[in-house]
């Protein structure tokens, strides 16, 4: 499933998202940087613990901020890691929003061209996952309707079927495909 939203081509796919081959993967972070489960887990698992280890020396961080790391052995050059969660591993869609915002902040600041997304607090924090859609599709429309964007190429990578039917749904409306 593909959209035009300004001058990026916006996907949603079904995978690993540390796979994706673009200048930033976002990893759903809590605001200590440590990576232990979920998409977190997984990045450090196939990337190395050097992109914890960059992560860690940033933070900690505020709910809703986002920081950049090296990423390792993964595909993409960099991790954008967005907390959307605090020590209690709970969030809700305005957290998610923030973090969905900072990311996309960093990405313009890099001037990246492809930024991977995951259902940002979907898994860990609890949040149903087309409340994640609707608030990070929300932003990200938002952010590539608002003019000059480097983003050429967005991502959500999902790995469980739930996730994928809501983006495509959300980004279907969002979009104004039928």
């Amino acid at each position: 499933m593909k959209v035009k939203l300004g001058s990026a081509t916006v996907s949603v796919a079904r995978g690993d998202i540390t796979d994706a081959e673009v200048d930033a993967i976002v990893n759903a972070a809590n605001s200590q940087l440590w990576m232990g489960a979920g998409v977190a887990g997984a990045i450090k698992r196939k990337g190395g613990t050097v992109i914890e280890e960059d992560a860690v020396r940033q933070g900690p961080i505020e709910v809703g901020e986002a920081v950049l790391t090296v990423a390792g052995n993964l595909a993409a050059t960099h991790v954008i890691h967005a907390a959307t969660m605090g020590g209690d591993l709970r969030t809700d869609p305005e957290k998610i929003a923030a973090a969905t915002r900072a990311s996309l902040a960093i990405a313009e600041k890099h001037r990246l061209s492809s930024i991977a997304f995951p259902a940002l607090g979907s898994g860990v924090g609890g949040v149903p996952p087309e409340k994640s859609a609707q608030a990070m599709v929300a932003v990200l429309v938002e952010h590539l309707k608002g003019g000059k964007s480097s983003l050429q190429k967005v991502l959500f990578v999902l790995y469980q079927d739930e996730a994928h039917k809501a983006f495509t749904d959300v980004l279907k409306k969002a979009g104004g495909v039928q």
